[in-house]
């Protein structure tokens, strides 16, 4: 990865995001759990199942207007 000025990443991260990318896809969570190796759902979602930009953008607008003083 130095070699070719690539960002190091960790195979935590590509796990995530692997993870991440399934359940935008509408894969099950009791799947990704499988998937992962999890026997138990919420460790799944808490560690490995990261939010999208997207479903973010809500919270970023109510913030937005409370940091606006409307």
């Amino acid at each position: 990865m130095d070699a070719n000025s690539l960002r190091r990443v960790r195979l935590y991260d590509a796990r995530a995001s692997c993870l991440t990318y399934l359940a935008n896809k509408g894969v099950p969570d009791h799947l990704l759990a499988r998937w992962a190796g999890h026997i138990n759902v919420k460790t799944t979602k808490k560690w490995y199942v990261k939010p999208d930009v997207a479903d973010l953008l809500p919270a970023a607008g109510a913030w937005g207007g409370l940091a606006g003083g409307v």
